[in-house]
This record gives C-alpha cells, sequence and structure tokens, in this order.
C-alpha cells in the first residue's frame, strides 16, 4: 500500500473535498481521485459518499481514517529519526485565546527565538469551540485553553490548572471594600469585557443567565492589557483572571469586588491530539507554554 495514498486521503477526509486536497498537496485533482480509487480498490471498500458534488466519509472511510492518522504518524517519526539535525526547526501552529496572548509572548519569547531561530510560530487567537476543531482537523498543532475543564481521550492533556477569577475594579470603586455585594447591584455598573462568547466571558454570561439577569459592557475588546488599564482608569468593572490583574492589586492600582454567590470554574489546559506526532520543534514549543503558563520547567509528565 503506498503511504502517498493514505496522505491524500487524510487530506480529502479533512477538507471534505478533493480540489482543496489536490491544492494542498500541489497535484490535480485528476491525481487525487485516482488515488483515492487506487485505495479503495487495495482495501475494497468505499471510503467517501459523493452525491450532487458533495463528499461524506463512510463509516469503513471512518475506520479507516484511524489507521491512516497512525500510519502517518509512524512514518513522520520514522523519516525524523532518520535525519541528524543539528538545529530544530520547522513551524507550529498554537491556538489561543486573546487573553493568553500577552502572557505567553510578551516577556521570554526573545529568548526563545534565540535558542530555536529554526522555529516560526503561528499563534491562533479563537475560541474554546474553534480551537478544537483545528487540532480535529490537523490545523492547529495544539491548542492553549482557558474555559470548562475538557477531558477526552482524543486528546493528550500536557498540563492544566484551575484559574482563579475575579470582578475588579479601582480602587476607590463603591462597591470595592464592601463585604458580600449582590449580584443584582454589580450588573448595574459600567462595565468593560472580553469579546461576547469567549471562554470565561461566555461562562460568565450563561450563569447571569441562569439567574435572568445580563450585562451590556460599555466596551468589548480581547486585550487584557487594555482592559487592566482601563479598569484603572475607572472606566468600568471587567471580569478577569487573576494572573491578569494580581500585579496590579499587589501595587494598588486594582481591587477584587467581593460578590456574593458566584463562582465559575475555570481551567488552563495545553492540549494535543492523540494522533499528533511530537515533533522537536513540537516538543520545544510546549515546553517554553509551560514554562511561560504553567510556571513549571517544562519536564514532560
Amino acid at each position: 500500500m503506498d503511504v502517498k495514498n493514505l496522505i491524500t486521503f487524510i487530506h480529502v477526509a479533512e477538507k471534505n473535498s478533493f480540489t482543496k486536497a489536490a491544492r494542498i498537496l500541489g497535484y490535480s485533482q485528476s491525481t487525487v481521485s485516482f488515488q483515492i480509487k487506487q485505495l479503495e480498490t487495495e482495501l475494497n471498500a468505499q471510503l467517501f459518499e459523493r452525491i450532487n458534488h458533495t463528499i461524506a466519509l463512510t463509516e469503513r472511510g471512518r475506520d479507516v481514517l484511524r489507521y491512516a492518522h497512525q500510519i502517518s504518524k509512524l512514518t513522520q517519526e520514522l523519516e525524523r529519526g532518520m535525519q541528524e539535525e543539528k538545529e530544530v526547526s520547522g513551524h507550529f501552529r498554537l491556538a489561543v485565546p486573546d487573553s493568553l496572548c500577552d502572557s505567553l509572548l510578551t516577556e521570554g519569547f526573545a529568548d526563545f527565538r534565540t535558542r530555536y531561530p529554526g522555529i516560526t510560530l503561528k499563534i491562533i487567537a479563537t475560541g474554546t469551540e474553534e480551537m478544537f476543531r483545528l487540532i480535529d482537523h490537523n490545523e492547529a498543532d495544539a491548542i492553549l485553553t482557558l474555559d470548562n475543564h475538557v477531558y477526552d481521550t482524543e486528546y493528550i492533556i500536557v498540563r492544566e490548572e484551575q484559574v482563579g477569577m475575579h470582578f475588579v475594579a479601582e480602587p476607590g470603586h463603591p462597591l470595592c471594600g464592601r463585604e458580600k455585594v449582590t449580584v443584582r447591584e454589580l450588573v448595574q455598573e459600567a462595565f468593560v469585557l472580553t469579546e461576547k462568547g469567549m471562554s470565561y466571558r461566555r461562562l460568565m454570561d450563561e450563569r447571569l443567565a441562569a439567574m435572568s439577569l445580563e450585562i451590556q459592557p460599555v466596551l468589548e475588546v480581547g486585550s487584557t492589557r487594555l482592559l487592566c488599564s482601563l479598569v484603572e482608569q475607572g472606566v468600568g468593572i471587567s471580569y478577569l483572571p487573576d494572573y491578569v490583574t494580581a500585579r496590579g492589586v499587589d501595587q494598588g492600582r486594582l481591587a477584587y469586588i467581593d460578590v456574593e454567590d458566584f463562582t465559575i470554574e475555570i481551567w488552563k489546559q495545553l492540549l494535543y491530539h492523540k494522533d499528533k506526532w511530537v515533533s522537536p520543534q513540537m516538543e520545544s514549543v510546549i515546553t517554553y507554554c509551560i514554562q511561560r503558563e504553567f510556571g513549571e520547567d517544562g519536564g514532560r509528565k
């Protein structure tokens, strides 16, 4: 069986398109069609249903896709093992929420670039649902989430930790220093928040909706650094992870609001798909993420 046919099959299955797969692989569409037909003949199985110019995996096709990913992974490991690279190099795609971009890249990345000049990194800032779509379709190599706790045998959890969350305001705000501010009082204030539908903002909105309450922010923006600055200026209250606000609180520029009966469980998790081959460049970026986001030396568990 030709491994190239399996690689072509993986691309067609992930893109649901012979045309897109051909474009990615640099083949003609007729070549892609021939390779899939050849694979179907060898396996004596129909891998795709073709109806009105659309394609979808058959049940047998889904089974073959799992094996194809494993064979592709082993092939890459074999090829890499036979090479003697003096320098770790390659491209890596990491999907993260906007709120983690600052902590991931503000400090330490210059040192990483100095150590690994051959690695190019693409940061994809997006929501949790899109992150999992990306790794499921091999359009991201790993994801760093800030959301509900995720456990699924399809994914390898490299590191995880629970993240503290607080409503935060400038120290002179009337609600700061009070014991047990009610949620109904809180939602009457002006708010500056991350974008609607994104990670902890979504979970906050869902919790408020369960209480028949809603916040209409005066500003929505992805940068947590900017949100902290606006809160310090008294523009409004925000709801942010403690790792974002702790320094401002310690320095007296921000203050937490003690809100009655409002706790949301948020987890930071670094994951990749179980069928993903951990290349040297992936190992290097994962180690960097562990050091920056989990405060460890990067040793794998």
